[in-house]
């Protein structure tokens, strides 16, 4: 096991601190002339990365798949001279997480768009062989005869690729109404797709399309099979929610084992190996990995090489097991039991501007939000520094100098203190929850909230209140039936909530319209629910003044809702779709994917302030930060962090 700090270290060494040109007026002219609002400083990229998404091994050479870049590419790593020879380019998508190889051509597939990629490692040719409808590519692998078989969603279908001809073929949904298959493997008369969020395990005749069910009927209660590795006899799959492994017999399925990840709070099974009479198998949230014998069923864990980070992909070369991380890629040494972490960023990888989540000030820093980490801009100086984060911050809000994160996967809440190396885990939501949907605070109570979106096929959101003086949280499940709360503020004691008829991904809304509710802090229960918008399926953002709380739908239309006279008193359609929602004095701001919206709260008219930003959100939520001296705005403009000037209290 690496020591997390001493890892960090040597990833501030392949990531070093970018220094940006401070923009910079005269002092007379600093002081003199008008503040232009809308007028825009470019901060640089937003958030530099370089996280994997899966990988294949060609000879000694070791093909590495990124997310969220654009491009997004394909790095070899040759493990001879232990660097990055090149990069392949990946031109369309948003992430790489399906690698597979048939002979030494190297196959990638996208997601956002879904489309496959072949690379021919001899000639270096990188050519787009297919393209699908489909949301998703999540999974691939080769059978022996050298056909490609991915798992999609949504829908959660099967899709073969022949590169002799060329040809795609639909082989259907191995677990009908089910809308992922999450993974897949192949062999010569069959292939096996595990299904989510109702774990299936299908095994598909290749010949007949038959599809006959395998996973025993004690594990059918199950969220997902997430992975899955095979070898001649034997099939393992690693199991959702509940961090399991279970291992059968080709031949007769009903001989199985199943094995528990024994780390405290083991929750995903996210990678899998079956090598050498062993399955080498990793768990979430703990970064933990283990390997289960399969003949004697011993089970050992083998160390934590990276403090709760997820294992995208696990592989064997030369008789040593690589496990490829966000951050770097780990190496067992089963004749030896030593465990090494090896720096892709410091062989050579490429870093580059991904596609941000969030984006958060408090006054001296900007928090940017992407994968395994936010980068903190200091807006005085001009540096620029990576957080690590195990997981994804979708949201942030800072309170006495502590700025509180909340965290993808694991519906988390994490705290930092400028300054500090490290974010400090607060808690996780347990309760089928995974994404954190907005966080706000309460100054009449001190609390703090976090709304949570369940996981994928899972109903009712839940809604968190942390005391940061006790450290005590309470979470209430649901809190607006069948609904998540995609939003929250707070006055004087009372948090409004903002739904999304969405609940968990992947899921069918069995409600129409989102809704405003009232939830006393106090006496911890919901007061009231109105529909303010009809038609809207999701309140994207709330905020307030003293006499009102303002929201903005999914459709872009503005509401006020007086709190004097307890309805909602005027309505404004102000931009194409709905994103943050921010109030400066008389003055509110909002924006879509290319423009800042203000809107005057007297007269309740809108105009932008600032257009064609195509701004390049992960997700496609667009986000807006508004800084705590109410003179400006950040937000992204491509995937650049940019500040945009404002004069909330001039006349409109």
């Amino acid at each position: 096991m690496i020591p997390r700090r001493r890892f960090l270290q040597a990833a501030a060494v392949a990531l070093p601190a970018t220094a940006l040109p401070a923009v910079t007026l005269p002092a007379a002219a600093a002081s003199t002339a008008p503040v232009r609002e809308g007028a825009i400083t470019d901060l640089g990229p937003a958030s530099t990365a370089s996280p994997l998404g899966n990988g294949e091994f060609v000879g000694d050479i070791l093909y590495m798949g990124s997310r969220g870049l654009s491009p997004n590419v394909v790095g070899a790593w040759d493990l001879t001279g232990d660097t990055i020879t090149t990069h392949f380019e990946i031109p369309t998508g948003v992430g790489i997480w399906a690698m597979c190889k048939v002979g030494t051509d190297v196959y990638a597939g996208t997601h956002s768009r879904s489309d496959l990629y072949r690379i021919d490692t001899l000639t270096g040719r990188t050519t787009k062989v297919a393209e699908y409808p489909d949301h998703f590519i999540w999974t691939m692998c080769a059978s022996p005869d050298g056909l490609v078989y991915m798992g999609m969603s949504q829908p959660g279908r099967v899709v073969e690729y022949d590169p002799g001809t060329g040809l795609s073929r639909d082989l259907g949904q191995p677990a009908p109404g089910e809308a992922y298959v999450r993974s897949i493997q192949a062999d010569a008369t069959h292939v096996y797709a595990g299904t989510g969020s109702n774990a299936h395990l299908v095994a598909v005749d290749r010949r007949t399309g038959e599809r006959r069910e395998l996973l025993p009927s004690e594990l059918l209660d199950r969220d997902w099979v997430s992975s899955m590795s095979s070898d001649a006899t034997h099939l393992a799959a690693g199991l959702n929610s509940t961090a399991e492994l279970v291992v059968l017999e080709k031949a007769d399925p009903a001989r199985y084992r199943v094995v528990k990840a024994s780390a405290p709070g083991e929750k995903y099974t996210v990678a899998v190996l079956v090598h050498d009479g062993w399955v080498y198998f990793a768990g979430r949230p703990s970064g933990t990995v283990y390997r289960h014998r399969i003949d004697s069923g011993a089970t050992e864990v083998l160390g934590v090489p990276f403090p709760e980070a997820q294992t995208v992909r696990i592989l064997e070369h030369r008789g040593k097991v690589y496990g490829l991380q966000d951050s770097g890629v780990f190496r067992y040494d089963p004749a030896t039991g030593t465990m090494d972490y090896l720096s892709h960023t410091q062989r050579g990888f490429r870093s580059a501007p991904e596609a941000p989540m969030s984006v958060h000030s408090d006054g001296r820093t900007v928090y940017v939000g992407g994968k395994s980490g936010a980068d903190l801009h200091d807006l005085a100086g001009g540096k620029v520094t990576r957080l690590p984060v195990p997981g994804e911050p979708k949201t942030m809000v800072t309170v006495d100098g502590t700025t509180y994160l909340g965290v993808y996967t694991q519906a988390a809440l994490y705290a930092h203190r400028r300054g500090e190396p490290e974010a400090k885990l607060l808690f996780r939501t347990g309760h089928n929850q995974d994404r954190p949907k907005d966080l706000c605070h309460d100054r009449a109570t001190g609390l703090i909230a976090m709304p949570t979106q369940p996981e994928p096929g899972h109903p009712d959101g839940a809604l968190n209140v942390y005391d940061p003086r006790t450290g005590r949280r309470d979470t209430y499940r649901p809190i607006v039936a069948r609904q998540t709360v995609f939003s929250v503020t707070a006055v004087r004691g009372t948090l409004y909530l903002g739904t999304s008829t969405q609940e968990g991904l992947g899921s069918t809304p069995v409600t129409s319209t989102a809704r405003l509710a009232a939830f006393d802090l106090r006496r911890r229960r919901v007061l009231w629910e109105i529909e303010p918008v009809a038609g809207a399926s999701a309140i994207t953002d709330l905020a307030h003044t003293p006499l009102a709380v303002y929201g903005i739908t999914d459709t872009g239309v503005l509401f006020e809702y007086s709190l004097r006279r307890r309805k909602v008193t005027r309505t404004l359609k102000v931009s194409r779709r709905g994103g943050d929602l921010v109030v400066a004095g008389p003055s509110a701001y909002t924006g879509d994917a290319d423009a800042v919206y203000r809107v005057d709260l007297t007269g309740f008219t809108a105009r932008a302030i600032v257009t064609g930003l195509a701004a390049d959100w992960f997700g496609g939520h667009p986000k807006l930060s508004l800084s705590p001296d109410d003179r400006s705005l950040l937000t992204i403009k491509g995937r650049s962090l940019v500040k945009i000037a404002i004069t909330p209290h001039r006349p409109f």
